[in-house]
């Protein structure tokens, strides 16, 4: 039937592919007028089965789309380019369009379908969890009803011996003040006592009135005595039964079998290690544990954040162990409490960072307190009999090597150096230089002759010595001094060049040497954040080194051990 026709429609004899309608003849012919553009449009029989052949510009009707707005991001024709609404957008031709869109389309198509068995494992874990989250709202009603019910009972029980308390004080002072109101109920006129007085009265045998006078005479002083101080036989109040609800008050108030109910805990990064392995620890507010379980859950933190699962642990005491971590990365932790089926909010997430590479366990000599059974010194016997080497008369540093060596691979290492410490170095040597230099002639007489010896000449960093076998920088006053060599040579001269050398120094230092790249690093271990790196020659085996001058001390980190949480409990 014709679109256009006023009603009845008559029956339409052609339909415009360009319109996407049918028309009879007459609408046809008004609505394609000739000598217009809407006259030279194709049209067919008629037909419900009409398909547009091109897309037509939404501004400008008569012309055809034939490019792509980037900015807008849609269709446009010629005459949106050149003074239209895109004339100053990014156009791209069609063919570009088309071909840029497929490619991702055909991408993002063919990642959903790699996706497809992972889509199907959330879609079996949210059916775990919807199943696993109905019974436990289930469970969770009914332990709320049954606490609900003990707290009724223990509240009927308490009721009905209030009540039964009471009951029975009532009616014993109600029997007392009986007794008393018939015992004044005598005294009055024509009444008990006081009517028998006035018969007594009128007996004129004197015998008879003396002996039924005297015992009357009591009764009447009695009942005159009463009258002088009257006292009700009860109380009135119930004051004594009065039952105080204040404090119970307070506690069903606070009263909740919700989730806010159960106290969040919070991660302490204070008191959390992160080095070999990882120790996290966390406390709540209370001095009590309202918790009976925690969960702990932790991921590592990368640029498809989202697609990393947590994983989780069930602990039950405040700090846990974490072992198989990634180096050199980044992880979340976050934890919450459970007390039956009822859990609490997750608490604040924490981000720490692991070190840069696996930790290296090592020992110094027995002169640092440690056991001489381990005592290798690095595998240099000579080290022993240089147990100090001179540098001059105004430096004197005692060295200590560690006793295990690397031989490849990239190794971290961290220490704590004392705040008393005047002057600490350390670093790494290498066990072929450090034997030539031993049985070398050097003359070190001089502070300058040692590349890095504390002794600031204003030269000895910038001209270094290839023959050193140490790769040191200085620690000292609670300062980390980077060498000048790391600094650029132009800007030796330069007053300011000491002050933008010095930085504070972290609680924790550590050290990381990559074998394979022949490179060494300074970070602070708080944050594995890397203060400085520089180049470093591993011929042989490579060790551990740090130099004491006067009154200083260096702690090395201990590793964590699996069972450290058992160790503190026992502690």
């Amino acid at each position: 039937m014709c679109d256009f026709c006023k009603p009845p429609p008559q029956e339409s004899t052609k339909s415009c592919m360009d319109c996407s309608a049918s028309y009879c003849n007459e609408c046809f012919k008004v609505h394609h007028p000739w000598g217009t553009v809407k006259a030279q449009h194709e049209y067919v029989g008629p037909t419900t089965n009409i398909r547009l052949k091109v897309l037509m510009c939404p501004e400008h009707e008569m012309e055809k789309v034939n490019m792509y707005c980037e900015i807008c991001r849609r269709p446009v024709c010629h005459l949106c380019k050149l003074g239209g609404s895109h004339a100053n957008h990014r156009i791209t031709a069609m063919s570009t369009a088309y071909k840029t869109l497929k490619e991702k389309l055909s991408k993002d198509i063919e990642y959903l379908i790699s996706k497809e068995s992972q889509v199907k494992a959330h879609i079996s874990q949210l059916g775990l969890l919807l199943k696993e989250t109905e019974c436990n709202g289930e469970r969770a009603k009914e332990e709320a009803s049954q606490s609900f019910e003990k707290l009724i009972n223990i509240l009927e029980e308490k009721k009905s011996a209030a009540l039964r308390a009471i009951e029975v004080s009532k009616n014993l002072r109600l029997d007392k003040l009986r007794t008393q109101a018939e015992e004044y109920q005598g005294l009055l006129e024509n009444n008990g006592l006081v009517g028998y007085a006035q018969e007594v009265l009128k007996e004129t045998d004197q015998s008879c009135f003396v002996q039924t006078a005297k015992q009357l005479h009591v009764r009447i002083q009695k009942a005159t005595e009463s009258l002088k101080s009257f006292r009700p036989a009860a109380e009135s109040s119930f004051e004594d039964f009065v039952v105080d609800t204040t404090k119970q008050e307070v506690i069903l108030d606070d009263l909740s079998f919700y989730s806010n109910g159960l106290e969040i805990p919070e991660i302490n990064e204070e008191q959390c290690r992160m080095y070999n392995k990882a120790v996290i620890s966390w406390e709540s507010s209370r001095k009590t544990d309202s918790a009976d379980m925690y969960v702990l859950q932790y991921r590592k933190r990368s640029r498809e954040e989202e697609s990393v699962m947590w994983q989780e642990v069930e602990v039950y005491s405040k700090s846990k162990v974490i072992s198989d971590l990634d180096d050199d990365s980044s992880y979340a932790f976050r934890v919450r409490g459970y007390k039956g089926s009822i859990c609490s909010s997750w608490s604040k997430e924490v981000i720490l960072r692991t070190p840069p590479a696996p930790v290296l366990s090592f020992l110094f000599d027995d002169k640092c307190g440690y056991n001489s059974e381990r005592l290798l010194v690095a595998g240099f016997p000579l080290l022993l009999r240089a147990e100090r080497m001179q540098f001059g008369c105004y430096t004197s540093l005692n060295y200590i090597i560690g006793d295990t060596g690397i031989a490849k691979g990239k190794h971290f290492w961290a220490f704590h150096v004392e705040a008393y410490s005047y002057l600490v170095k350390v670093g790494v040597v290498s066990s072929t230089k450090i034997q030539k230099f031993f049985h070398s002639t050097h003359d070190v007489t001089s502070p300058r002759s040692e590349q890095d010896s504390g002794h600031d000449s204003g030269s000895e960093d910038a001209c270094l010595d290839s023959s050193q076998p140490f790769t040191l920088v200085t620690l000292g006053m609670k300062k980390f001094f980077i060498p000048k060599a790391a600094a650029d040579p132009r800007e030796a001269a330069d007053p300011k060049d000491s002050a933008s050398r010095i930085l504070p120094l972290p609680s924790c230092m550590g050290i990381c040497l990559d074998c394979d790249n022949g490179k060494v690093g300074f970070y602070d271990a708080n944050h594995m954040k890397c203060l400085y790196e520089c180049e470093v020659e591993c011929s042989g085996i490579m060790y551990p080194t740090f130099a004491l001058m006067g009154g200083a001390a260096i702690h090395l980190k201990e590793a964590i051990p699996a069972k450290y949480l058992e160790y503190q409990d026992d502690l």
